[in-house]
């Protein structure tokens, strides 16, 4: 019989998404995501450690994405844990207008619904955890038709991808992982936009348009403030920002650095510990 090494991970809080996204940086095998616990399974012959697992928490731990961590190893008898968590993905109704749709499930649209579907695979932004929905709610209530939107660390591309879908905008989906750009690439083709959101692999400061009417960021409070200057200079006058992945312990530091560029807050979401604020130029 096959066996694996299991990690049990938990956090505080428990953020299945990100921890997830960490994990795949590593040379594991699968992972399970349950309720307040992530599984982690490991090859004998893979040469990853539970010291490499805290590393890699410790990381989160230092940009404040997690308050505290603790991981348990043990064996286990082998089984297809990827195929495990594609089938524990759901149907999300994050609005009464957006539905969100793994590949693998079924679903008949409501008059008026727009349905995203999406194979997520390693990318973060599945719409299961509280910022992606923060995002979303927010993008409906602030996205405008023909929008240029600027989709910052995009993941899977669902941000985008909602952006064209709702309002027809045109979208730049830029992300530093390649195996968001090949994520990313198969969800606009799933979802039929590739004429209008186009995926591209590097950082902010490569992005040479500057006349963004939208901009949406769901990534961490240390990255947002480093890269708010190539944010801002991106953003036309009267354009809107929208960002998450930020505890509302992060509120204030953002809002004072954001506001400091000459940005106005003129929209502010909280679910549980998470919060999403909307910005002006």
């Amino acid at each position: 019989m096959k066996y694996y090494n299991l990690f049990k991970i938990k956090t505080k809080p428990f953020n299945a998404e990100i921890i997830s996204s960490v994990m795949w940086t590593l040379d594991i095998s699968g992972l399970q995501e349950l309720e307040d616990e992530l599984q982690v399974f490991i090859k004998p012959e893979q040469n990853v450690s539970k010291e490499d697992f805290e590393n890699a928490l410790e990381k989160l731990k230092i940009e404040n994405l997690i308050k505290s961590y603790s991981v348990e190893e043990e064996i286990c008898a082998y089984k297809n844990w990827n195929e495990i968590w594609e089938k524990s993905l759901n149907i999300i109704e994050v609005t009464k207008k957006i539905i969100i749709k793994p590949t693998s499930k079924i679903y008949e649209a409501k008059a008026g619904q727009i349905v995203i579907n999406l194979d997520p695979k390693m990318s973060f932004g599945t719409g299961e955890h509280q910022t992606t929905k923060i995002m979303i709610n927010l993008i409906e209530k602030h996205v405008r038709k023909n929008d240029f939107v600027l989709d910052v660390g995009s993941g899977t591309g669902i941000l985008a991808i909602v952006c064209a879908k709702m309002a027809d905008a045109k979208a730049i989906a830029i992300d530093n992982d390649e195996w968001c750009l090949d994520n990313g690439l198969e969800n606009v083709d799933l979802n039929s936009v590739k004429d209008r959101v186009e995926i591209r692999l590097g950082e902010i400061n490569e992005i040479n348009e500057t006349d963004f009417s939208l901009i949406v960021a769901n990534i961490n409070k240390h990255i947002l403030l480093d890269i708010k200057e190539e944010i801002f200079n991106r953003l036309k006058f009267d354009g809107r920002l929208i960002l998450s992945g930020l505890l509302d312990t992060d509120y204030n530091d953002i809002l004072k650095s954001y506001s400091e560029l000459g940005l106005k807050q003129i929209d502010l979401m909280k679910m549980d510990e998470w919060i999403g604020i909307v910005f002006k130029k």
